[in-house]
């Protein structure tokens, strides 16, 4: 039987897959294997979870650890989902800051590559990370901390699952807040000329979204952090207020996705942009995604905009959101405040690799940065280039894992 990611694009070349369920059960695999790779949700477009060996996969590992209400702060197994793991904090009263579009993917998955929802003062998913538990090479278990200056933390929070498997995660926590979603609809691309901080930074999360068939972005999804209506404004930098709930993409209907129109809910079910319960469909997008640094996003947008007439046709629809800088070598926002550009297309791979290279040239310019889990075609010394600390982490991953035990095609490409 095939064994492919989640969209369909992908077929794992893995000779076997096992599902421990303990970290003693991971540590023995380890220990008697000599190349291994860890598997999470399969939302990745790539081959970064892919091995000819064995693929480990974390499903099974899945539960919360401990939740300490001193440091305010949950630990919990590496193969967690966020929407699994959202619903029994909001019990509890706390929340993480924030998420992703999708809740159905798996904490270390996300974490490991530097998955990202949005807002002005958000970094990625992975700055929730305090600390981690890896089982390295040699099947023993590391624990790594945010709070000890001297270890590898920064280098081996976003580790493209170079380092080992990653058992458990501790995650920083908020207290629960309540969200009111809006949508807009009808934003010229030129109002971002003069407004772009101005929209990005008018709420908790801010998400553009167009088709590319002109120059505007179709929706505009403002999540804002508030439980009392405030009354929010009809109409948004020339974006008019929607008046019924709308599916990102157009023509598709919103049943799946979640609430608008102001009506106030918790957290974690406004800041994704779909339900938990719906299960996302398989084989229909694939997903590219591009960072470039928050001062020139609107000449990287304008970019993109004069190649609008080659990605409408391939295009499902194209999201802009900001992400905060923060401190992770190979973080896509390391070292400086970002806006994600992300495409999701339709499944014509041959065509949307054929465009790639005439997007990638076009965001040369503002050292655009890709999604490592998503397709890009940026030659890998390009890639390399991108990262100052790449070869620190390069020197990481010789040190952990000398012998290349949880080495792949892909990171023998991006990384050695």
């Amino acid at each position: 039987m095939e064994h492919r990611n989640w969209a369909g694009n992908y077929r794992y070349h893995a000779a076997e897959v096992a599902t421990p369920g303990s970290v003693a059960e991971v540590q023995e695999l380890v220990s008697r294997s000599s190349q291994l790779k860890a598997l999470g949700t399969r939302h990745s477009f790539n081959g970064i979870a892919d091995t000819d060996a064995i693929q480990v996969s974390l499903e099974r590992l899945n539960r919360v650890l401990h939740l300490d209400r001193e440091r305010q702060a949950v630990k919990v197994e590496g193969g967690i989902r966020y929407g699994d793991l959202c619903g029994y904090l909001h019990e509890q009263g706390y929340a993480l800051r924030n998420l992703a579009s999708l809740p159905h993917i798996s904490v270390a998955g996300a974490v490991a590559t530097g998955t990202h929802g949005s807002g002005d003062r958000n970094g990625c998913l992975s700055t929730a990370v305090r600390g981690l538990e890896i089982v390295t090479a040699d099947g023993s278990l590391k624990t790594l901390s945010r709070d000890d200056a001297d270890s590898d933390f920064a280098g081996a929070v976003v580790s493209l699952g170079g380092l080992g498997i990653v058992t458990a995660i501790t995650l920083d926590l908020v207290p629960a807040f309540d969200v009111r979603q809006y949508v807009y609809e009808g934003l010229p691309l030129d109002r971002l000329e003069e407004h772009l901080d101005d929209l990005f930074s008018c709420a908790y999360s801010v998400s553009l979204f167009t088709d590319w068939k002109a120059a505007a972005f179709n929706q505009v999804w403002v999540k804002r952090a508030e439980a009392a209506e405030s009354g929010a404004p009809t109409e948004l930098f020339g974006a008019a207020a929607a008046r019924e709930h709308l599916h990102p993409v157009p023509g598709h209907g919103a049943e799946h996705c979640t609430e608008q129109l102001g009506i106030c809910g918790p957290w974690h079910e406004r800041l994704p942009h779909f339900r938990m319960g719906f299960t996302p469909s398989s084989g229909e997008e694939l997903q590219s995604e591009y960072f470039v640094p928050r001062e020139r996003a609107y000449e990287a947008l304008c970019a993109i905009e004069r190649l609008r007439t080659e990605i409408a046709p391939l295009l499902h629809v194209s999201e802009v959101r900001t992400v905060a800088k923060d401190d992770l070598w190979l973080s896509p926002c390391y070292g400086r405040n970002s806006v994600g550009i992300h495409f999701t297309w339709k499944p014509d791979e041959a065509a949307v690799r054929n465009l790639l290279p005439r997007i990638e040239e076009a965001l040369a310019p503002f050292e655009a940065r890709p999604h490592w889990g998503k397709i890009f075609t940026m030659p890998p010394e390009r890639v390399k280039a991108l990262y100052e600390q790449h070869a620190r982490f390069r020197d990481l991953l010789l040190r952990w894992d000398p012998q290349g035990k949880f080495r792949n095609e892909y990171l023998s490409t991006y990384i050695f």
